[in-house]
């Protein structure tokens, strides 16, 4: 199952490589509203990836669910060290969790421009810590699972 639940998380990290190329135009400012074309660009991007994608957008969905299945299969099966499957487990639900119940309304809020610009900006930092969040749990996963594995 080792090579199904890395291909996941690989897919999962390269998702969130993309997204961070946008996040990231919020560290060049330190003030509480970041500029309108920062705003304007980061809004664009998760406007497009959140809502105008569909049905497309549901493929990282489904990679996320088929990822936590290959994981409990890992487990189930005995194919890796326990603590190998189980760290593997809680730091792929942590991150899902974490992107399903946070990050991804923040980025279709984002997306919908309808709020205030401290708001707009106050989002789109919520997303970078977040996403920084689940990049970490990922490539904590693929060590554990490629290097103990």
């Amino acid at each position: 199952m080792v090579p199904f639940v890395t291909a996941g998380a690989g897919f999962l990290l390269a998702v969130l490589w993309f997204d961070l190329m946008f996040d990231v135009q919020t560290l060049r400012h330190d003030g509480a509203l970041l500029p309108e074309d920062v705003l304007a660009s980061i809004a664009r991007y998760y406007r497009r990836v959140t809502t105008d994608a569909r049905p497309m957008n549901r493929v990282v969905a489904a990679v996320m669910l088929a990822t936590l299945a290959a994981i409990v299969a890992e487990i189930a099966r005995g194919e890796q060290r326990a603590w190998v499957g189980w760290a593997s487990l809680a730091l792929a639900l942590g991150a899902i969790v974490l992107a399903g119940a946070h990050t991804v309304p923040g980025a279709v809020r984002l997306g919908s421009r309808k709020d205030t610009p401290e708001r707009q900006s106050a989002l789109a930092r919520a997303v970078l810590r977040d996403h920084l969040c689940c990049a970490a749990a990922i490539v904590a996963l693929l060590v554990a699972q490629l290097a103990w594995g």
